[in-house]
C-alpha cells in the first residue's frame, strides 16, 4: 500500500467510497472511532481493511480523510444521506 495518494488520486477515491463501499464516510468515521486505539496511520488502514475486507487504497483514504477532518474542524462532516 503505497504510502500517500496525489490530491486528485485522492478525492476520487474519496468521492467513490460510498457507492464502492455501500457506507458513507460518516459511517467508516465512526468505526474508526470505536475501533482499536491504533496510533499509525498505516497500522489503522491495515485494521480497517482486514476488518471489513476493503481494497487497502479506499481503507487508506478513509484514514487519511478521517485524520484531515479531525485535524480542520472547518471541513464539514459528511451527512448521512437524507438527512
Amino acid at each position: 500500500m503505497p504510502g500517500t495518494h496525489s490530491p486528485e488520486i485522492h478525492a476520487k477515491l474519496v468521492e467513490r467510497i460510498p457507492t464502492v463501499t455501500g457506507r458513507g464516510l460518516h459511517e467508516w468515521f465512526a468505526a474508526l472511532d470505536r475501533g482499536p486505539g491504533l496510533v499509525k496511520r498505516s497500522d489503522r488502514a491495515h485494521w480497517l481493511a482486514d476488518e471489513y475486507e476493503l481494497p487497502h487504497w479506499y481503507a487508506q483514504a478513509i484514514v487519511t480523510e478521517h485524520d484531515r477532518r479531525r485535524r480542520n474542524r472547518s471541513i464539514p462532516a459528511p451527512r448521512p444521506r437524507g438527512a
